[in-house]
């Protein structure tokens, strides 16, 4: 495991390297999601709790390789242990923009890191690792704001003496986007996109939960989740995002299944920062 985490920090600086050359400015957002329930990979992570979830995405010096940290912690009490910090850093980009086979891409890799249950402070530790690459497909369908997806999932523990031994797979997330542009709401509005998102999991020993003798999920479709969405410019940068997600849990056992709370609706709410 120490010589895989060494080869990664290696790639890592080789990818990065070239962004010291790079010529432009530095862009990118910052601001903070409310959930009214934590769902994360399917899963429901701090039971009935909302939470909230600063975040920071950098463009660095528009070469495409960007930094992002997410912190996601509960709002009610008896979830510390799951708060969680996760650190990417990823490289976007398009092929054939102009084409039929236009193809958005991005390809990075994520370290998840519990500062209370980490390696540091506890005998087991709940660190994870993953790479990732996911690709959008805008003009595939011919249809406008129409945009099929797919991305695939790496995952292993950070430590040998990992607690969570179910974390150690690979996961498919096939996607389906649709922008519905609505025109003339009003003199303060006249134009906004309802966006709709629905993707479906094939799960293959992705499971996040720390070991508690309940089982984990092991090779099935597990869930699909729909939601909608829309964006408010506020000027000067900000934008508000209000959305409505549900989740369909087709895995529906306790013991491995991805929730025991098999369907689950929540709301986010999102104001971002664009600079």
């Amino acid at each position: 495991m120490k010589k895989l985490v060494l080869l990664i920090a290696v790639v890592l600086f080789g990818m990065v390297a070239p962004v010291l050359a790079a010529e432009g400015d530095l862009h990118g957002n910052v601001g903070i999601t409310y959930d009214s329930l934590h769902v994360w990979r399917g899963y429901l992570t701090y039971n009935a709790d909302s939470a909230i979830n600063p975040f920071i995405d950098l463009d660095l010096y528009g070469s495409g390789f960007h930094l992002e940290t997410i912190y996601h912690q509960a709002n009610g009490g008896g979830n510390e242990q799951g708060k969680r910090f996760d650190y990417s850093l990823y490289y976007a980009g398009a092929l054939n923009p102009e084409d039929t086979y236009a193809t958005m891409y991005k390809v990075g890799y994520r370290y998840f890191n519990y500062p209370q249950m980490s390696a540091r402070h506890a005998d087991q530790c709940w660190d994870l690792q993953e790479m990732y690459v996911g690709f959008a497909f805008p003009k595939l369908l011919g249809v406008k704001g129409l945009v099929p997806g797919y991305a695939f999932i790496q995952a292993w523990p950070s430590m040998n003496n990992s607690d969570v031994t179910g974390y150690k797979g690979c996961a498919s997330v096939f996607m389906l986007d649709y922008a519905l542009p609505l025109e003339n709401i009003s003199s303060e509005i006249p134009k906004q996109d309802l966006n709709f998102h629905v993707e479906t999991v094939y799960n293959n020993h992705v499971d996040p939960r720390p070991n508690d003798g309940t089982g984990f999920t092991t090779s099935d479709w597990t869930h699909v989740v729909m939601g909608v969405s829309t964006d408010f410019n506020l000027g000067s940068g900000l934008t508000f995002t209000p959305g409505y997600w549900h989740q369909i849990t087709m895995e529906d056992n306790p013991n491995t299944g991805v929730s025991p709370h098999h369907d689950m609706d929540w709301v986010e709410l999102t104001v971002k920062y664009t600079f």
